[in-house]
């Protein structure tokens, strides 16, 4: 089976490469495509998805990933899977809200972001604060460049070099971010690899 996967940026892109292979196994091929921005996914992916409508293999699906930021999240799943059916491929579309924002997935694995940043405390994790990641208040981008920032790292959170430090070390059956693991389990129901 193959996933086109659509983003909002190349960020979400390149941490979706890093974990997306240990999702969906060795069995499954994907494809990650960025937009430059929320605003021109949302802008795009009805025209996309009509476009796939007329020759997407049976064996293909698609999956769409955006993040919450601060919109209502059901509102804007309901736009996607508007367009999804629409198109008449609502059964072959995946649309995943990431609540608030990507950063939220990082702080759900916080193994993961101190193999990447060593420096920051092993007991961020036990934070009331960082507990539940899809729920830090103030944005999860400002809260990790906070971290890296106290932690000594004077440069903070650019957020295509987190991405590509983080991800490889993401593990997906330790995340406790409620939106990866939603994201998660819809990719391998897609895959047929869990009820």
């Amino acid at each position: 089976m193959r996933f086109e996967v659509y983003v909002e940026e190349p960020s979400m892109k390149e941490a979706l490469e890093g974990v997306l292979p240990r999702i969906l196994g060795a069995d499954h091929e994907h494809r990650v495509h960025a937009f430059r921005g929320k605003a021109e996914l949302l802008r795009e992916i009805p025209r996309r998805l009509r476009a796939y409508a007329s020759w997407l293999p049976p064996d293909w699906r698609v999956v769409i990933l955006v993040d919450a930021d601060r919109d209502d999240c059901r509102l804007l799943k309901a736009r996607l899977l508007c367009a999804a059916r629409e198109a008449g491929l609502e059964d072959r579309v995946l649309c995943r809200i990431v609540v608030e924002e990507l950063e939220a997935w990082y702080f759900g694995d916080i193994e993961a972001l101190r193999t990447a940043y060593p420096r920051l405390p092993a007991s961020l994790g036990a934070k009331a604060t960082f507990r539940n990641p899809d729920a830090i208040a103030g944005g999860t981008w400002e809260a990790l460049d906070r971290e890296l920032k106290r932690a000594g790292y004077r440069e903070g959170l650019a957020k295509f070099a987190a991405a590509q430090a983080i991800a490889p070390h993401l593990d997906p059956e330790r995340n406790r971010s409620r939106s990866f693991q939603v994201f998660r389990d819809g990719v391998r129901r897609m895959a047929g690899s869990q009820p």
